[in-house]
């Protein structure tokens, strides 16, 4: 079998993986019915489409003929590791670091932390451009998700609003 598209072969694959894991998963929850869905039915259903929808590109991977075989480019390591690591930077501030007594410092500070991380992946570093984003995103969580939807989320360091 040949491969004709090398990236569409491997998005397929991963889509594949990831999609086979959230079925896996939602199986130990309950799944319920179309009426009456359980905590386990959206997982399903979104593991079962996003398996299909990697099996249909990496069967189109098989098929059809691109110009020069679309091959994998180089890795690129920069803005995986930043990527990553604001996201768990985001997580260990949102909700503290027990093991080594980092305290909850809140929504706000999580995503402006978030922000600058993430910005570190690009090539260009605008301060201030990346100070409005963080601005407009910590307004926009604050309403949507604790104004409006009014989850129990800490808003400002735990020191500060005690």
């Amino acid at each position: 079998m040949n491969i004709k598209s090398q990236k569409d072969f491997f998005s397929g694959l991963l889509f594949m993986c990831t999609g086979v894991a959230f079925a896996w998963g939602a199986s130990d929850y309950t799944i319920g019915n179309g009426a009456r869905m359980g905590p386990g039915y959206f997982p399903l259903v979104l593991g079962i489409l996003l398996a299909v929808l990697g099996a249909m590109l990496t069967f189109k991977a098989l098929v059809v003929e691109t110009m020069d075989g679309d091959p994998i480019g180089r890795l690129a390591w920069k803005p995986l590791f930043f990527i990553i690591a604001a996201n768990l930077v985001f997580g260990a501030l949102l909700g503290g670091l027990a093991p080594i007594k980092l305290p909850a410092m809140g929504l706000v500070a999580a995503i402006y932390a978030l922000t600058f991380i993430a910005s570190l992946a690009g090539d260009a570093f605008k301060f201030k451009e990346i100070l409005v984003l963080a601005s407009v995103l910590a307004l926009v969580s604050y309403l949507a998700f604790i104004l409006l939807l009014k989850l129990p989320f800490l808003v400002w360091p735990a020191f500060i609003t005690a």
